[in-house]
């Protein structure tokens, strides 16, 4: 068992850090550039090229039924779901089999309207309650997992 994590932008890098060390769950952190991380001996660090989806296609690759991956990226989620991996958004929401076809097509409506020009502005920002269910979750997760 294993956590992968696109980790380019990702806000919950700490609070995967412990949760994933209290578990004693090994971490990978899958980047396009060099990242600071903690020496510890569960983090390991892998620094992709800059090319487009880089870090997504290593990430992909990787994933399995024993893997948990962590992004936001919806493609890349649908991805991993696609080669077993359960996958977590920071939020700490879930992406399933059942939720994963509507966030596509959500995302494609709101890349259309961005391209007619429409102002939607972003995402809300990252709260407190976010960290919080994402610790939840991810607990929740990796607990799931060794039982299985």
């Amino acid at each position: 068992m294993r956590v992968l994590v696109d980790a380019d932008a990702c806000p919950v890098k700490e609070e995967i850090y412990r949760v994933a060390w209290r578990h004693e769950v090994p971490v990978t952190l899958v980047a396009n550039s060099w990242l600071r991380i903690p020496q510890h001996p569960l983090l390991d660090r892998v620094t992709v090229s800059d090319g487009f989806d880089a870090a997504d296609d290593w990430i992909a690759e990787q994933s399995s039924p024993d893997a948990v991956v962590i992004t936001a990226d919806i493609l890349l989620a649908d991805r991993a779901l696609k080669a077993g991996a359960t996958v977590l958004a920071p939020t700490g929401r879930p992406f399933t089999a059942n939720s994963i076809g509507s966030a596509i097509a959500t995302r494609a409506i709101m890349a259309d309207l961005r391209a007619g020009g429409e102002q939607l502005g972003g995402p809300a920002p990252f709260s407190k309650t976010d960290r919080s269910a994402f610790l939840q979750t991810l607990d929740r997760t990796l607990v799931a997992l060794k039982r299985r």
